[in-house]
């Protein structure tokens, strides 16, 4: 190279590449020739053998690509394959340009296969590509169902099949196994191939048994057995006493939630300093079971020192406030009892308009004395006034239906109890989604907030169709209809049908829970009911008399307070009641007229039968404050009922009834209820001679199963039993006792009482799942008050025999043949024998008439089964009172469809 040059030129790539192998050649024909002999031959020549041969002429390092073509793309256009890769015509085709080119055709995860390849400078780029998928399918799930799983399943058909995203599908199906507790399930992916490049994609899973939690160990505590502290945790040891819980499976959260679970049983106890050092988990090799060990260390117990408030509120005075703590200083440290004095503070300054007031413990230990000092500081916060209420989510109730179950208005001064109150009363509506909450948003006046009620409606109309088996009614069936929220007004419209063995009815009602918009409730309710009422013999049920009652009820009711409300009520009723004249009817006195006999049905029948039209007015004082009136946890109830039947009307008395229950949440989730009632009715004419009570007998009170369990129906009170009379053989009357041989009737009692203390049970996930709901109980009452019947008795020996008569009266006759007539003589004139009814000797004894307590104690179980709600009962009688039907076993079950 001669010259100089002013500066650097540009050169193609081209020129450059030959002047590159002209400066290789130049270089190279330096070496001397010794380096170069054992890699290159040099030709001589006889003519001049002192001259080195020339030097080789440079080569390329590849071929200049020309053309680059695409095949076996079939969805694909070749062009937008090759925006895939950096191949361009021109280029040197080397063997790294091919790799990365490879490298971004299997990173689009678009091809099965792929390959690159140069034929003299013509590039051909071969592909397959990755089939469509057709379908999804899984199989051997029987635990999760498709619809727990799909959803998780991010391929879908129409979608490209790569390996990559069915390993990730894999995953996410083998991780919801093991939230179910199933650690050890497989899933096997296998394509099914189609035609046109499609295929099936089919997960095969074996789900394999449930991990159970075998056993937990418990390392380091030495104040608290292992009971104890298993017992404090959510996840339970697989054990039969266990087994409708649902934590005795392995799950990574319960784990985490039962080392804080731990940790505040212990500072409930004082220990502040216990900590829990590891938790560990193990999988059994069998891989069915997890083995799971904590290592904790207890510390030193603490007690409390000074407790005090540290008040910032002008309302709110630290020292009155401390005075009213109840915690006295070297009394054992409870962290629970600081955060529910915290919680109490908060809910006071609410009521007070302090939305925003925020109360914060502070703690110093003292470790050389082992006490903790307390200081509840109330921070500084301004009164707070609602600026504003929203209601959001009703699409068919009415705004007015929700706000005006609202305590608190726009522009009130805060008030958190009444915030809790309207909540709750919102939830009793029952138009909405569990666990309403009244939400509270700040604005940007800290004197202001919004109330917002974000509610998500539930259907409320309601189309039954029911059939079952209960221990009371037999065989029943029903249909009803029902819509708690019509026309979004908050107005309940129904409609109900209902036959069994003993009773069918018929029923229409309509409620306005405000009239014209004010807080004035309006009701009716329009009903027929026909009942067949019964005695026992034995454990058969034998109909008695029959009852038809036809009537309407008109109600009004306006609230007095926020807890008080007053109903009155007017209720026409007209009552048929009739005994069966062919069983309990007969002509004794020869007159032709047959009648209520009361050898046949008793004095207390006889007295019964006969049309009644009744006239009552009524008036009901209701206290409520529970927090829900479809299954209250909390809050008390009470009603004191009184009914006046003479304004008109063939039936004349006062009846009084008064009803409370209180619930209680204890222990935990543990539901404790107490009930009570009682009533009373007075006639208020005398119905005349010995032994008839001023009050008809359909309008007295009665007592048995459901009210008081361990008694049958009826079981509890007043009865009279009639007792067959044997003849001993010698002429001696003997009197039967057995109850499975007399004959039962429960005649009520104007006076009783009744009371009933339960505990409602909390199961596991699993069986709350299930709708399972046990509860232990202990029942008390007692019917009484009637006056003593007039008693029949056949003679004896021989019973009492009576002319049979039919429904007209006329005498029958035994006929010829055997059958009942008419007839007084035979064919050829000969008399007939009359037509005879024997009753055979019998007493009858009043029992029951007593106001001592009866007492039952047993378990029970509310299940949400999936043919019906369920109700079975184990009840034991542990005092009793002669006469009185026992139970032990009673159940209720029906189904919808």
């Amino acid at each position: 190279m001669n010259g100089t040059a002013k500066g650097p030129a540009p050169v193609s790539r081209k020129t450059g590449q030959w002047a590159f192998a002209l400066l290789s050649s130049t270089m190279l024909a330096g070496i001397p020739a010794g380096v170069l002999a054992q890699d290159t031959t040099i030709p001589t020549t006889s003519a001049n053998t002192a001259q080195p041969a020339p030097a080789p002429a440079p080569q390329p390092q590849g071929d200049i690509i020309q053309t680059i073509a695409v095949q076996g793309a079939q969805r694909l256009e070749p062009q937008t394959i090759l925006t895939y890769i950096d191949i361009r015509p021109g280029q040197e085709y080397t063997q790294v340009l091919a790799d990365q080119a490879l490298k971004d055709l299997y990173q689009t995860e678009l091809f099965a296969n792929a390959s690159v390849r140069n034929e003299n400078g013509n590039v051909v780029i071969e592909v397959t590509e990755n089939p469509v998928i057709n379908r999804i399918i899984l199989e051997g799930n029987k635990r999760l169902k498709n619809d727990k799983i799909v959803p998780e399943i991010k391929l879908a058909p129409r979608q490209i099949f790569t390996r990559s995203k069915v390993r990730a599908d894999v995953a996410r199906i083998i991780e919801l196994y093991k939230r179910q507790g199933r650690f050890a399930a497989t899933v096997e992916p296998k394509t099914v191939q189609l035609s046109q490049n499609r295929v099936d994609l089919v997960f095969e899973i074996t789900e394999g048994p449930k991990s159970k939690v075998r056993q937990i160990n418990i390392i380091g505590n030495e104040v608290f057995s292992d009971g104890d502290l298993k017992g404090e945790m959510v996840t339970k040891e697989s054990r039969l006493v266990n087994f409708f819980s649902g934590n005795t499976s392995y799950d990574p959260d319960r784990l985490a939630f039962d080392q804080q679970k731990l940790r505040e049983f212990y500072l409930t106890e004082g220990y502040v300093d216990f900590r829990v050092v590891s938790a560990v988990a193990e999988l059994t090799p069998d891989k069915e079971d997890f083995i799971i060990t904590y290592v904790v260390e207890e510390g030193e117990r603490y007690k409390f020192g000074d407790v005090k408030v540290d008040s910032n509120l002008r309302d709110f005075d630290s020292d009155t406030m401390t005075r009213q703590l109840n915690i006295e200083s070297g009394a054992w440290y409870d962290a629970k009892r600081i955060e529910d004095i915290t919680e109490q503070l908060t809910e006071l300054a609410g009521t007070f308009g302090y939305a925003f007031a925020d109360v914060r413990p502070q703690f110093v230990r003292n470790k050389d004395e082992l006490t903790m000092d307390v200081t509840l500081v109330i921070s500084e916060a301004p009164r707070v006034y609602v600026e504003r209420v929203d209601v959001n989510g009703n699409t068919l109730t009415q705004d007015k239906v929700i706000r005006r179950e609202m305590r608190v208005a726009e522009g009130d001064a805060f008030n958190s109890l009444a915030v809790k109150r309207s909540t709750n009363r919102i939830n009793s509506l029952g138009f909405f989604q569990e666990g309403f909450e009244i939400e509270q948003a700040e604005t940007a006046d800290p004197d202001r907030i919004i109330l917002e009620a974000n509610v998500e409606e539930q259907p409320t109309g309601e189309l039954q169709l029911s059939a079952g088996f209960s221990s009371i009614e037999s065989f029943l069936l029903a249909a009803s209809i029902r819509q708690r929220n019509f026309r979004g007004r908050g107005q309940t419209v129904g409609a109900g049908v209902q036959w069994s063995r003993f009773s069918r009815s018929a029923n229409l009602s309509f409620t306005e829970p405000y009239v014209f918009d004010r807080n004035i409730s309006a009701g009716i309710d329009l009903y027929r009911r026909d009942i067949n009422s019964f005695n026992f013999v034995g454990r058969d049920r034998n109909t008695t008399f029959e009852q038809s009652t036809t009537g309407a009820q008109l109600r009004l009711g306006v609230p007095l307070t926020e807890y008080f409300t007053l109903i009155g009520s007017y209720t026409l009723n007209i009552d048929d009641i009739t005994l069966d004249e062919n069983t309990f009817f007969a002509d004794f006195d020869g007159d032709g007229v047959r009648t209520c006999e009361p050898l046949l049905a008793g004095r207390f029948l006889c007295d019964v039968i006969g049309s009644r039209t009744s006239s009552i007015l009524g008036a009901n004082l209701i206290y409520d404050t529970l927090n829900s009136r479809f299954r209250p946890s909390a809050g008390e109830q009470a009603t004191l009922a009184v009914n006046f039947a003479g304004l008109g009307g063939d039936v004349k008395y006062i009846k009084a009834e008064l009803r409370a229950r209180k619930f209680w949440r204890v222990l935990g989730n543990f539901i404790f209820s107490l009930s009570a009632e009682g009533g009373y009715i007075k006639g208020l004419e005398d119905r005349g001679g010995p032994g008839v009570d001023d009050v008809l007998l359909t309008d007295r009170f009665f007592l048995g199963e459901p009210q008081i369990r361990g008694f049958d129906i009826r079981g509890v009170g007043p009865r009279v039993l009639r007792q067959p009379i044997l003849d001993d053989g010698s002429g001696n009357p003997v009197v039967i006792t057995d109850r499975n041989r007399i004959s039962d009737d429960a005649i009520g009692g104007n006076t009783y009482y009744l009371g009933r203390a339960e505990l409602e049970i909390p199961l596991g996930s699993g069986a709350a799942d299930l709708g399972l709901r046990p509860s232990v109980f202990v029942d008390v009452g007692a019917l009484f008050n009637v006056t003593a019947p007039t008693l029949t008795q056949s003679p004896f020996p021989g019973g009492l025999s009576f002319q049979v008569r039919d429904a007209s009266g006329n005498p029958l006759f035994i006929s010829e043949d055997g059958l009942p007539t008419l007839e007084t003589v035979d064919s050829n004139g000969n008399p007939l024998s009359p037509l005879n009814q024997t009753i055979d000797p019998f007493q009858e004894v009043f029992l029951g008439d007593s106001a001592s307590p009866r007492v039952s104690v047993g378990i029970g179980v509310n299940w949400n089964s999936p043919f019906g709600p369920f109700r079975i009962d184990f009840a034991h009688v542990l005092k009793k009172q002669p006469g009185d039907d026992t139970k032990r076993f009673s159940f209720n079950v029906g189904t919808q469809f």
